[in-house]
C-alpha cells in the first residue's frame, strides 16, 4: 500500500469526509431543546406543516390521563434527540386541542402521525417498544451528514475498482476503515483488492479483524469464500496434465471438478462453470451432486449480482428444469 491518502491534504475528501458524529453534528444544528416542543391547534401549521418542508415532523398525540402515552412519551423523545436533527418531535395535548386529531381520524391515543414536506407520510398507535421507534425514526430521517459521507466514500472506492485504479481504491478503503473501523463494505472492499493483488495473507488478516456477529455478512463472506477456494485449487496440481485426462477420457469427472477449481481461481469463469454443469448433465450424482454444490459456492464467491454468476444460474435452472 502507498503513503498517498486521498482524504488527506489536497484532497476533494479532506473537507467533505467525515464519518460518524466525531463533530457531534446531525443533519443540522438544533439544540436538544428544540427538537421536541408542544403544540397548539394555533400554532400547527407553523409547527408541524411549515417545519416539516425542512426535515420529518412527528407529531404525538396524547392526553394526561393516558397511561400509555406517558410510557411512550419519554421514549420518543429520547428517540428523536438521539437522531440528532434528523427529525423534531411535536407534542399535542388532545384533551385541549382535539381539532387535529379529529381531522386526522385519531380515535385512539397515544398516535404518532409523521409529517414530510407538509403531508402525513407514516406513523404507528400505541407504545410501541424502543426498538421500533428507532427504526421507525431511521426509516423516516435518512441518512445524517456522516452516514451520507460514508456512502460517497464507498461510491467513490468503487468507482476506482471500475476503473482498474485498484491503488486508489484500496487507500480509500484504509481510510475509510481508520474512522469507521467496524465498516463491513470497506473491510470486504479492501480484503478483495489484496486477494486479487495475491496478498492472501493481507485478504485473511483484514477479514479477521471484522466483528465475530458480522463475519457472515455476504460480502465477507464471499471473499472468505474466494480464498478458500484458492487454497483449494493450489492443492489440485497442473491444469494442463487435467486437460490431457479429458481428453483421453471424457467422462473423467473427477478431473473436469479439479479443472474448474483452477479455472475459477484464474478468474475463467464462464470456462469454470461449463465443466461443473457438464458433470451435472452427465450424472447429477456425482459425488453427491458435489458439482451443483460447487457451482453454488462459486456463486457465494463472485457475488449473487456478477454476471458470471447471473448467466450461470440460468444455465443452471435450463439445465435442471428443462
Amino acid at each position: 500500500m502507498s503513503d498517498s491518502n486521498p482524504f488527506g491534504s489536497g484532497s476533494q475528501y479532506a473537507t467533505t469526509v467525515q464519518f460518524g458524529d466525531a463533530g457531534g453534528t446531525g443533519l443540522n444544528s438544533a439544540s436538544p431543546a428544540d427538537l421536541v416542543k408542544d403544540t397548539t391547534t394555533a400554532s400547527f401549521t407553523a409547527d408541524v406543516i411549515q417545519e416539516s418542508r425542512n426535515q420529518p415532523v412527528l407529531v404525538d398525540f396524547w392526553a394526561p390521563w393516558c397511561g400509555p402515552c406517558r410510557q411512550l412519551g419519554p421514549v420518543l423523545e429520547k428517540a428523536v434527540q438521539a437522531a440528532g436533527g434528523r427529525v423534531k418531535m411535536v407534542k399535542m395535548n388532545i384533551d385541549e386541542h382535539p381539532a387535529i386529531a379529529g381531522q386526522l381520524g385519531i380515535q385512539s391515543i397515544p398516535a404518532v402521525i409523521a409529517f414530510r414536506d407538509g403531508q402525513p407520510v407514516d406513523g404507528f398507535m400505541g407504545a410501541v417498544p424502543e426498538s421500533q421507534i428507532n427504526e421507525f425514526i431511521a426509516r423516516l430521517g435518512g441518512k445524517d451528514a456522516g452516514e451520507a459521507a460514508l456512502e460517497e466514500a464507498l461510491a467513490a472506492a468503487a468507482e476506482a475498482r471500475t476503473q482498474g485504479d485498484m491503488q486508489t481504491a484500496a487507500d480509500i478503503y484504509g481510510a475509510i476503515l481508520q474512522q469507521t473501523p467496524d465498516s463491513i463494505a470497506a473491510a470486504a472492499g479492501l480484503a478483495d483488492i489484496l486477494f486479487e493483488a495475491g496478498d492472501h495473507e493481507g485478504a485473511q488478516a483484514i477479514l479477521d479483524g471484522v466483528p465475530e456477529d458480522r463475519r457472515d455478512a455476504p460480502e465477507v463472506a464471499a471473499v472468505r469464500t474466494r480464498l478458500s477456494l484458492a487454497a483449494q485449487a493450489a492443492e489440485l496440481g497442473d491444469a494442463a496434465e487435467l486437460e490431457k485426462r479429458l481428453q483421453q477420457n471424457p467422462a473423467d469427472h473427477q478431473a473436469r471438478f479439479d479443472l474448474a477449481m483452477i479455472q475459477n481461481a484464474r478468474g475463467e469463469r464462464m470456462e469454470a462453470t461449463d465443466n461443473l454443469l457438464a458433470i451435472v448433465k452427465a450424472d447429477r450424482n456425482w459425488n453427491d451432486d458435489g458439482a451443483r454444490a460447487q457451482l453454488l459456492q462459486f456463486f457465494e464467491a463472485w457475488g449473487m449480482a456478477d454476471e458470471a454468476t447471473l448467466a450461470a444460474r440460468r444455465k443452471l435452472s435450463s439445465l435442471l428444469f428443462s
